[in-house]
């Protein structure tokens, strides 16, 4: 009996495997074919609204893969790790090398140091304990600077480098303009740029103050002048009273114009008048 009973299961075995599969209609084809085309359009609308992700110190990405289903739809399947998934790319950040502050060395002392007033006012490397605001380090004002040794603005701002200079109130009046201050060491240097020497500055000196005794003679005399102008203005008086004609009693006939005339004695003037 046993071996009459697989001989029928191997009997059916075959037939099933050998049934047609059924033949979808025309209609029922081109519904799956909108299906599929809507879900495409959704798949690429929903991957460009997707936001990039991004992890500190490591990037990943995966890799879909997309498989039609035949029945109007998509089906997406992550990769497996193999071809489709991307390895995370990992930057690993070395050990940093140490950096060593900079240390700046004081003129005066010799000794390292890190920040001073001095060092960042007027980018003098001299530490603040060796700092002199009396004598040394004094400061002092643009129009003494000027006045004193003969510079002119652009010995000041425009002759490389520029002197550096700090902003101070007016001492003299809060509501005037800031002072600007320069360092006196600093604008000594400038001068011996200028002037090549201690002998031209001084005989620039000298010239420049007899320039200005000459025009302050100049303006003296002047004054002098107007002073003058105004004494024999003040002592000259013009006579303004009315000048009266006396004529003579002689009188010339003129006969051609049958008119007299007579003669002011003291002016001369002529007075013509007809006789009726």
């Amino acid at each position: 009996m046993e071996p009459s009973g697989s001989e029928g299961v191997g009997a059916a075995g075959p037939g099933l495997e050998q049934s047609p599969k059924p033949q979808l209609s025309a209609a029922i084809r081109a519904k799956i074919e909108r299906n599929r085309q809507r879900a495409l359009m959704l798949r690429q609308a929903r991957l460009a609204s997707r936001p990039l992700s991004a992890v500190e110190g490591a990037t990943s990405a995966k890799v879909c893969k997309t498989i039609d289903s035949g029945a109007g739809f998509f089906i997406e399947e992550e990769g497996d790790g193999k071809e489709e998934q991307v390895k995370k790319v990992v930057h690993q950040l070395g050990a940093s090398p140490v950096i060593e502050p900079e240390y700046l060395v004081c003129d005066d002392c010799q000794k390292p140091f890190m920040d001073s007033y001095l060092s960042n006012s007027f980018d003098l490397a001299v530490c603040d304990q060796c700092r002199d605001n009396e004598e040394k380090h004094k400061l002092i004002s643009r129009t003494e600077a000027k006045k004193r040794y003969l510079l002119k603005d652009c010995d000041l701002d425009k002759r490389e480098p520029p002197l550096r200079f700090i902003l101070k109130k007016n001492p003299h009046n809060a509501r005037w303009g800031d002072m600007k201050l320069y360092l006196k060491l600093q604008v000594e240097k400038r001068c011996m740029e200028v002037w090549r020497s201690e002998e031209a500055l001084e005989e620039a000196r000298e010239t420049r103050e007899e320039n200005r005794e000459v025009q302050k003679q100049k303006r003296f005399n002047k004054k002098v002048k107007e002073l003058r102008r105004a004494v024999r203005s003040s002592v000259w008086t013009k006579d303004t009273s009315i000048h009266q004609h006396q004529y003579g009693p002689e009188e010339v006939v003129d006969p051609e114009e049958d008119l007299y005339k007579k003669t002011c004695t003291t002016c001369g003037h002529e007075l013509s008048y007809e006789k009726m």
